[in-house]
């Protein structure tokens, strides 16, 4: 049985909300793994499921959305920009250190976007445990499949205009965050709709202010990876056409602790159950080996 209950933080003024999970009958403070969704996501769904197997297997998870989604509070709403999703994975982990349940422990899981941002904050702090990142953003692929070069250009004038709404202090210029193949999204092909749509999520919402795109455009983590100085588990799909395994590579290669698991799936497949529970069983091993052995230090 797993216990589940409300939490919060702040973060410059703005209140973020998440959930605290672990095990029932736990006794005594417990190693946390802090964890946020991708891309426009939330914590529902999927997210939950996972923190509620790390729950069962012996651990504390604490889930949270970022500022301007899901639960938590901020304006404008759909919204992201990485430095401020850098700062609620500060102000998070901090929050996990004070919470009377969690002991000195604490790994980061993230994914896609997020699994770019758990490597850039845990180069940052030493004294985090372990860190999963799974399909991890490491740069744009140079070609999207199923997107040609006039889609590519209505998705590059719609950051720009959404950019410049937002210099002037205007509403953002939404666009979908996932679409069919053709359509105007971020994610669009047939696989990423029908998954997304399929999740269990009330608080999701499709649509998005593409502005981050600019930005993203020079996020690479893989430079940041060389400073990471706990144990890393990157989790790879092979046929990801949305972040290559290849980019994602990189950034175990380069961290002095990498390790890898690739899966015969593709990029929205990890959401799959199936796919999700093998995944998380190869996650949950790696945490009972690191977290295990770093009570002894």
């Amino acid at each position: 049985m797993v216990q589940k209950s409300r939490t919060a933080f702040w973060v410059n003024s703005v209140e973020c909300r998440g959930y605290l999970y672990r095990p029932a009958a736990g006794n005594g403070p417990l190693p946390c793994i802090v964890m946020a969704h991708g891309f426009g996501g939330t914590q529902e769904g999927s997210l939950a499921k996972t923190a509620e197997d790390f729950a069962g297997a012996g651990f504390a998870a604490l889930t949270f959305d970022y500022r301007n989604f899901g639960e938590s509070d901020g304006e404008p709403r759909q919204v992201i920009s990485i430095r401020a999703q850098q700062e609620d994975w500060q102000a998070a982990i901090a929050h996990a250190r004070s919470l009377p349940d969690t002991d000195r422990r604490i790994a980061l899981w993230g994914s896609s976007l997020s699994g770019a941002h758990v490597i850039e904050v845990a180069a940052g702090d030493p004294s985090i445990t372990a860190v999963m990142a799974q399909v991890p953003f490491n740069g744009f692929p140079r070609k999207v499949e199923g997107r040609t070069m006039a889609d590519s250009l209505k998705i590059l004038t719609a950051a720009l205009k959404d950019r410049w709404a937002g210099w002037r202090g205007q509403p953002p210029h939404y666009i979908p965050a996932v679409g069919k193949e053709g359509e105007l999204a971020v994610m669009a092909s047939r696989e990423a709709d029908e998954i997304v749509r399929s999740m269990d999520n009330r608080t999701w919402r499709n649509e998005i202010a593409p502005r981050v795109l600019l930005d993203m455009a020079w996020y690479r983590p893989s430079r940041a990876a060389p400073r990471l100085s706990m144990p890393l588990l990157v989790c790879l799909a092979e046929d990801d056409k949305h972040t290559p395994a290849a980019l994602g590579r990189r950034i175990a290669d380069r961290a002095p602790r990498g390790e890898v698991r690739q899966y015969p799936c593709s990029h929205f497949d990890f959401y799959k159950e199936e796919i999700r529970k093998r995944v998380v069983h190869d996650q949950i091993g790696f945490l009972h080996t690191h977290l295990a052995a770093s009570s002894t230090n």
